[in-house]
């Protein structure tokens, strides 16, 4: 062999070569071991470097782990709001919600609507047994008629008195009359004038006495005090009700509620008090309507932050819809959420929420692998993240919901791409 190539073998002690060649090393193509030997040795290195080779070969194809699926959507630009929601579930409620009750005792007599239907103001609702109060306002009744005549007859007599007495001062002026008659004369006539007087004040009397007993007959009626819904209705015909003393309140006969007056309340976390305002824009999703969101606006804020134990502090806003006919249609006490609208910036470069990690980052694929982009994020809400740097339009941005469990540099496929199973 030329010098150019050589090869250095130790031959193991424990080798049958080893016991043969006494244990030297050789450098091939110096002429030392016989050549069938240095082959057997080349033979054992090709072999022991192909299954190596292979091994790997293996490692990088068959046995390489398969790439991680992602689903991405690209960064692109849109409409971001910033949006605050409630901390608890709102609540719609009435503003003119009223549980009504006689102001008298008595047995109902009559019951003029049932549970869910509608009542103009002034409607009767219910109405208690009457008979004694319509008796008394009778007897009042006749009470001021008889005032009225004892005052008109009163004043006929004064009248007369008068009469009497401006004839007789001409007789006196004639010396016919005498003084001392006269006198009784003129007594007797101021003494007229008092008691129509008096009559006129029983007249007065009487007449408020029937005022009493109408008020006391108006008490047997229950009325709507409002165009209202009936939402309860907890007394049956026959029943005995009594009306509510100091310290001892009775059960409320009837729930009325004015179908116009619906709002939501709902409670704000403290810390975004000052961020609210009266006419900010308001996103609701009701229970009762699913998968639908209605538009609306903040019409009061509470003037203080409601500090309950064991609870958030929070702030009470009130919501009205801008639908008056879905409101007037709601029931009070149907649980209710809102966003409240704070900023909004149009054509900003945006990801979906989820997009984002801890740390302000995320993860994009580039030639089929993950790389952490940190970025700088601006207006937020529930749906999208303004992006103000850090990312691109068009870039592919990782949204899958286990991005967290994720590494850069990992090899990922895209769904839904070419070539994905």
């Amino acid at each position: 062999m030329g010098r150019g190539v050589r090869f250095f073998f130790q031959i193991p002690s424990n080798c049958d070569v080893h016991s043969r060649l006494g244990g030297r090393a050789f450098l091939v193509g110096q002429g030392s071991p016989p050549p069938h030997t240095v082959k057997k040795w080349l033979v054992r290195l090709i072999v022991l470097a192909a299954l190596v080779g292979g091994g790997l070969a293996l490692r990088w194809t068959v046995l390489a782990p398969e790439p991680t699926r992602v689903t991405v959507t690209p960064a692109e630009r849109g409409r971001v709001e910033a949006t605050v929601a409630n901390s608890k579930a709102g609540t719609v409620r009435a503003r003119r919600r009223a549980k009504l009750s006689p102001g008298t005792s008595g047995i109902v007599t009559e019951l003029a609507v049932e549970r869910g239907q509608r009542a103009a103001a002034g409607d009767l609702l219910l109405r208690l047994d009457d008979e004694t109060q319509k008796a008394q306002l009778a007897l009042s009744d006749r009470a001021l008629d008889v005032s009225i005549a004892t005052h008109a007859s009163s004043c006929i007599a004064a009248e007369r008195a008068l009469r009497e007495l401006e004839r007789n001062r001409k007789l006196a002026t004639e010396g016919r009359v005498s003084v001392d008659y006269l006198d009784e004369l003129e007594n007797a006539h101021e003494l007229a004038v008092a008691q129509c007087k008096v009559a006129a004040a029983e007249v007065e009397h009487s007449r408020a006495a029937v005022a009493v007993a109408q008020a006391q007959l108006n008490k047997t009626e229950l009325r709507a005090p409002f165009d209202a819904v009936i939402a309860e209705v907890s007394v049956e015909l026959g029943e005995w009700v009594t009306p509510s003393v100091p310290l001892m309140a009775a059960p409320d006969l009837i729930d009325a509620i004015d179908p116009s007056s619906l709002y939501i309340s709902a409670p704000i976390d403290e810390v975004e008090a000052a961020r609210l305002a009266p006419g900010k824009v308001v996103r609701v999703t009701i229970d009762s309507h699913p998968g639908q969101t209605f538009a609306g606006h903040i019409v009061k804020i509470a003037p203080y932050v409601l500090d309950v134990e064991q609870q958030n502090r929070t702030v009470e806003v009130e919501v009205e819809l801008e639908d008056d006919a879905l409101a007037a249609s709601l029931l009070p006490g149907t649980s209710a959420d809102v966003d409240i609208v704070l900023d909004t910036k149009e054509d900003a470069l945006r990801v979906p929420a989820f997009a984002l990690l801890d740390g302000e980052r995320v993860f994009v694929v580039e030639d089929g692998q993950l790389v952490e982009r940190q970025v700088q994020v601006g207006l937020k809400s529930w749906e999208w993240i303004e992006v103000r740097g850090g990312l691109a339009v068009g870039e592919a941005v990782v949204v899958s919901f286990d991005a967290n469990d994720l590494e850069a540099g990992e090899q990922v496929v895209v769904e839904g791409e070419e070539g994905a199973q």
